[in-house]
């Protein structure tokens, strides 16, 4: 199971619609009884307990760490403290003896903290709430840039992934543009492979194969072609925040295009 919400999620599923028993429920999952209870509670499982490390050594040189990055925020963005320049800077000016993995683990740990600190203040500290999704019911469209070597020419193509919320089952095509042939193609070989439509929505940004233009918050002035195909195929678009808001509304899609990508494209593929 990829993750704890996600077999919370499928512990709740079997529970509501097989109405399975709760020692049914941990032999299926091979979990304790005690976590199925929890699921069926909730779909949002508790926070992990975690002892507290003691570290005395970084503990005594934090307050120079934490001077350092309180440094960065008056800092140019290219110039700001690595965790290895944190390192030297205690070794060098402070004499102090810590392992440079602990001084790392801290910097970055300390840096988010540090942030989230500032935008509280500032009164736009954000937060989240974790997804859940039914069987079947959503989907995620992107594409992404690779290239291939073309009769010995490097050329840049794109990659359509339409990826399953719920399962993470994806399926990829590479195109030579992002055009609407291509994009309305992508989605006849996702739902051929799928074996039918996503009973909910497909999430998207603002592809210009599918959105003429970005109207107020998340309406979407649609090309006459693609809410035709839309209203063949049964399906609702969702349209992600423009811009960095709307970046985590579809990030299993572009983080699996990625991986897609890294694991099959690697080397460069050559074609004839």
């Amino acid at each position: 199971m990829g993750s704890r919400v996600e077999l919370y999620a499928a512990i709740r599923f079997d529970w509501q619609r097989n109405q399975m028993s709760i020692r049914a429920l941990a032999d299926k999952y091979g979990v304790h009884r005690r976590t199925v209870r929890e699921a069926v509670a909730s779909p949002v499982p508790p926070p992990r307990r975690c002892s507290p490390r003691v570290a005395p050594v970084l503990d005594g040189v934090a307050g120079l760490i934490d001077a350092m990055l309180a440094e960065d925020a008056a800092a140019p963005r290219k110039q700001r403290h690595t965790a290895k320049r944190v390192f030297e800077r205690l070794r060098d000016e402070h004499q102090v003896r810590v392992s440079y993995s602990y001084t790392a683990k801290y910097v970055h740990r300390r840096r988010a903290e540090l942030t989230a600190q500032a935008a509280g203040r500032a009164g736009v500290l954000a937060g989240y709430v974790p997804q859940l999704h039914a069987p079947g019911a959503e989907a995620e469209v992107d594409f992404c840039d690779l290239w291939v070597r073309l009769d010995g020419q490097v050329t840049k193509c794109f990659l359509f992934t339409m990826r399953l919320s719920y399962s993470g089952k994806a399926v990829h095509r590479v195109f030579a543009s992002q055009g609407q042939e291509a994009f309305l193609e992508g989605h006849v070989a996702a739902f051929e492979v799928f074996g039918g439509v996503p009973t909910g929505q497909i999430r998207y940004d603002n592809l210009r194969s599918a959105v003429h233009r970005v109207l107020f918050g998340r309406t979407r002035a649609e090309s006459g072609r693609w809410v035709t195909f839309r209203a063949f195929y049964g399906f609702e678009a969702f349209y992600c925040q423009p811009g960095q808001e709307g970046a985590h509304e579809k990030g299993g899609v572009e983080g699996d295009g990625g991986r897609f990508r890294r694991s099959h494209l690697v080397p460069v593929p050559s074609l004839n």
